[in-house]
């Protein structure tokens, strides 16, 4: 019993360090909206778990205008 709960655990934690590692490759090939195009903490959690830093050259704008955009129009 022992075994097959050990098994269970590592199986689990496997499946969390993969899934982990797929969402941050992924998010960081998606469009990107303005307000998080430097996002530190992002950046930070990202080289962690993938041990890649964030290529921007391949980052393209989600919105061109939206709410966030509007506010930040010069007068």
């Amino acid at each position: 019993m022992v075994l097959v709960i050990s098994l269970f655990i590592i199986g689990w934690v496997a499946a969390a360090a993969i899934g982990t590692q797929a969402y941050f490759r992924g998010e960081q090939s998606k469009p990107i909206h303005e307000r998080n195009w430097k996002s530190e903490s992002f950046a930070k959690l990202a080289k962690t778990f993938t041990g890649q830093e964030i290529d921007y050259s391949k980052r393209v704008p989600a919105y061109r205008m939206d709410a966030f955009a509007s506010n930040n129009l010069p007068n």
